[in-house]
């Protein structure tokens, strides 16, 4: 499996959005974030692969038994949240990737409150007109950035 299997498959899971971000990394969420969405997998589409090449969310139940197959750690900054990162694509064969990712998309899901289930399950063009509204609020929420005053040096005394 690689990057464009992962993604093509992905996109044919519920209620799956994709976002470009950090960098050069993939980030497939259940439901827009606007709604309330969970990312539930970061694709690292950057060459250095000091991340790996893929984490997700693996659950409590399978965490640490994932961890003791080779080429699966601890995702870094996730692993406090029950996420493994891939170090490379072979770490599992295609089926098992897909069945994989499937229960990371479960685990996700069921995290969700029922009421941002509820707003997934809503028709579609209901559902985009919902998050249209949702990102320009939240655009507009945003404050532009104040620039930063030059720090004065605390030695330097003025005569």
């Amino acid at each position: 499996m690689d990057a464009d299997q992962v993604r093509k498959f992905l996109l044919t899971l519920p209620h799956v959005v994709e976002t470009m971000q950090w960098g050069d990394n993939l980030v497939y969420w259940v439901g827009d974030k606007a709604v309330g969405g969970k990312m539930f997998v970061l694709v690292n589409l950057d060459n250095l692969l000091s991340h790996g090449v893929m984490s997700y969310s693996a659950g409590p139940d399978r965490y640490s038994d994932l961890l003791e197959i080779e080429g699966l750690y601890p995702a870094p900054y996730m692993a406090r949240i029950h996420w493994v990162a891939a170090e490379r694509w072979d770490v599992f064969r295609n089926a098992e990737w897909q069945d994989e990712l499937r229960a990371a998309h479960a685990i996700t899901y069921a995290k969700h409150p029922d009421e941002v289930k509820s707003t997934l399950n809503l028709p579609v063009a209901q559902l985009k007109r919902l998050v249209a509204e949702n990102t320009a609020i939240r655009a507009k929420k945003q404050k532009p950035r104040r620039q930063r005053r030059p720090q004065r040096n605390p030695r330097r005394r003025v005569p």
